[in-house]
């Protein structure tokens, strides 16, 4: 069996960044769309996020997207890598790292500074809403925000060769 593009990335060489994962068009080969793999940890070099902050990060990052007056109808996904080392964003439109950089900044930064009730976390609207971290999940945003989306740098924006 052939193994799917994700998997034909060095992890060992990926840092944290923002890069283009794929691009896709619909299936009448209209609309394209990007997947955007921000990539909070190093891969196998730094432990994971744990599974009640990345839920709660999951939780503010889509809810923050579906109401954002520019990207609610740019925005496909926001969820979770299984790895946990990140979060897969999927947005309309043939798009580059760079371009994905503002509202990244702007998702995280509302992460670290979220105040509140977490959407969404109640038994009517989610299967498993008890499962949620809001102080950790506010530190992993902050940290990513400040260690990386505030100073990336280019290799941070394209996938490693090899």
């Amino acid at each position: 069996m052939q193994k799917i593009e994700s998997f034909r990335i060095n992890h060992i060489l990926l840092d944290r960044g923002v890069y283009v994962s794929r691009k896709d068009y619909d299936k009448n080969g209209e609309v394209m769309a990007t997947t955007f793999d921000i990539r909070l940890k190093k891969p196998n070099r730094e432990p994971v996020i744990n599974i009640a902050e990345m839920h709660t990060m999951e939780h503010l990052g889509a809810t923050f997207l579906r109401n954002h007056e520019s990207y609610k109808n740019e925005t496909i996904y926001f969820g979770p890598m299984g790895c946990r080392t990140g979060f897969y964003l999927i947005l309309k439109g043939d798009l580059s790292s760079k371009d994905a950089l503002p509202i990244a900044r702007e998702i995280f930064g509302f992460m670290a500074d979220f105040e509140g009730e977490i959407p969404g976390a109640d038994a009517f609207s989610c299967g498993n809403y008890l499962d949620q971290n809001l102080p950790m999940a506010k530190y992993e945003a902050k940290k990513f925000l400040n260690e990386t989306l505030d100073n990336i740098t280019d290799s941070q924006l394209v996938y490693p060769e090899g």
